[in-house]
């Protein structure tokens, strides 16, 4: 999962928060527009009754009993990497025409091309068709996103991450113009030619409907909480400090540990998760009395932006935090240069066995969420997929079951031999095996390998033992299920939103100003400036949109 991925995940799973696109095409053809308030660009609310209409119906594909079972939206954990693989698909999905042109993101160095790259030799040697990947700097992802849909020159399967999604204006129209519409394929029992695609959770797919229509394959969340605060366990432990419980504990220790002079701060970004513990909603909640409240409204939103600017203005957060949108704060981390930061939980334990390479001692681990004065947190989360799959228009009945089939055999389940080859590549050469039987990658793996079919094709997520990180399963599922009951409801789950243009336009600038009060460019009345503005030009016009989509749901 992405490099998640974040993440993977990949979910935004390890990304930069990045910049959204301000346009999308227009049903009608033409070239990217702006938003307008032209038809369709007011918003539209799919009913959960027509989305599970056109779903395809669900299909377990489990080939090993997990070790440890997943609950709900949590995955199945396995504690040994199994000695016997089984063949999963028996027929060659690919029928050996043209190549299959895709793009994705990616968080790495760039992987060797079509012909000069022996892992993607193998796997298309499999598929019976070549896949030509164009892996994308992820931290500009929105950039190429933005130049290619403006040109309506898309490749035959395009990954787009769901926090690009919600901030491309009238993307819904771009949809319809440029990618096929698979319903008629997939939606009911049409979706058991593709077994394994009909064994991605149906809490996923509900994502992937656009106008009423199936339009993409959806790339499950490999858990459903959207941020975790992770430290260095093993430096804390070593300085003998203990996890904190509230968030002056939190303070307190961020005053312990930075020491400038030596090069090391407390933090790194952290105020998705300072909302968490002040019990603040992702956006919307249910009031009392009626109505919805945006969560700039909740006094927990203005509490914890004030503690966070305070983390800021007392120097407890590395300088390039502080600079910049996007530093690289893996890399700090990982150097002991900032002790916490918040990421997606997907980017555990590929950072935990890269590091424990290097630094045999190095322990990651999410910090226990908690919450303030003796109230809960609000943990933020949901089962919207990382990426979502579409097909280019237009390519005919054939090639698109054709490139359907390559889909279903790149989301084939853990036990496979489609898995191992995916994930790992060809033994002996991509990678070995540990004393467990465990894969473990070779420096040309590492090298040729870009999550190329994994990041397009969906799966259905595990979470999988390996030698270098032994405890890893355990941890992740044991953070989860003690968590799992302090995830905020989703009130729109099952409800398809294409959101108003104006709602869209302004997420970005609204986070803009926010992001200058957090680092002490403006100060912190500003907040009731910036909040006037937000409903005056999009936030209102949001809320009634909202709103109305709950009340056409009976909710």
């Amino acid at each position: 999962m992405k490099p998640s991925l974040p993440g993977a995940a990949t979910d935004r799973r390890t990304l930069l928060r990045l910049i959204g696109l301000g346009a999308a095409a227009t049903a009608g053809g033409g070239a990217l527009t702006a938003c307008s308030k032209e038809a369709g660009s007011k918003g539209t609310a799919t009913k959960a009754d027509a989305i599970r209409a056109v779903l395809p119906r669900y299909q377990p594909a489990e080939l090993l009993k997990p070790d440890l079972p997943g609950e709900g939206p949590i995955p199945d954990g396995y504690l040994s990497y199994p000695r016997q693989l089984v063949d999963a698909v028996t027929e060659q999905p690919g029928r050996g025409g043209p190549a299959i042109r895709t793009m994705s993101p990616w968080w790495g160095p760039t992987p060797p091309t079509l012909g000069k790259n022996s892992y993607l030799a193998a796997v298309n040697a499999r598929l019976g068709v070549d896949v030509d990947p164009s892996l994308q700097d992820g931290s500009t992802y929105a950039d190429k996103l933005n130049a290619m849909l403006g040109a309506r020159d898309v490749p035959d399967l395009l990954s787009i991450p769901n926090w690009e999604v919600d901030k491309i204006a009238r993307f819904s129209d771009a949809v319809r113009a440029l990618f096929e519409d698979l319903t008629d394929h997939l939606k009911g029992d049409a979706a058991a030619k593709y077994p394994y695609l009909a064994s991605l959770s149906t809490g996923a797919w509900e994502y992937s409907v656009w106008g009423g229509r199936l339009h993409a394959v959806p790339f499950p969340t490999d858990g459903p909480f959207a941020w975790a605060l992770f430290h260095r366990k093993d430096l804390l432990d070593k300085a003998g400090i203990a996890a904190p419980t509230s968030p002056e504990e939190l303070y307190q220790l961020a005053k312990k540990v930075t020491d400038p002079a030596r090069g090391v701060w407390a933090f790194g970004s952290v105020f998705d998760m300072v909302q968490q513990f002040y019990g603040c909603q992702q956006t919307w909640r249910k009031k009392p009395d009626g109505g919805l409240e945006h969560k700039f409204e909740n006094p927990a939103y203005a509490a914890a932006l004030e503690f966070t600017a305070k983390l800021f203005a007392d120097g407890l957060v590395h300088p390039d935090t502080v600079a910049s949108k996007g530093a690289d704060e893996k890399q700090l981390f990982k150097a002991g240069k900032v002790l916490m930061y918040q990421d997606g939980l997907g980017a555990w334990q590929g950072m935990q066995s890269e590091q424990t390479k290097v630094l045999p001692s190095f322990d990651m681990q999410p910090l226990p969420v908690f919450g303030v004065n003796g109230a809960p947190p609000l943990i933020w989360g949901s089962e919207k997929p990382v990426f979502f799959t579409f097909v280019k228009k237009g390519l005919g009945k054939e090639r698109v079951e054709e490139l359907l089939r390559v889909l279903n055999w790149c989301a084939a389940p853990f036990g496979s031999r489609e898995f191992e080859l995916r994930e790992y590549g060809v033994e002996g050469k991509h990678f070995t095996r540990g004393a467990d039987g465990s894969p473990v990658a070779t420096e040309l793996g590492r090298k040729e390998m870009g999550a190329q079919y994994t990041h397009i094709g969906g799966r259905v997520p595990v979470k999988v033992r390996s030698g270098d990180t032994p405890n890893y399963v355990r941890d992740y599922l044991g953070y989860h299920q003690k968590h799992l009951g302090l995830m905020e409801k989703d009130l729109f789950a099952g409800i398809k939103l294409e959101l108003p243009a104006n709602w869209s336009k302004i997420i970005q600038p609204t986070e803009d100003k926010l992001r200058d009060i957090l680092r002490g460019r403006r100060p912190l009345g500003d907040l009731d400036a910036v909040r006037k503005e937000f409903f005056a030009t999009g936030g209102e016009e949001g809320r009634a949109f909202f709103a109305k989509a709950l009340s056409d749901n009976g909710r």
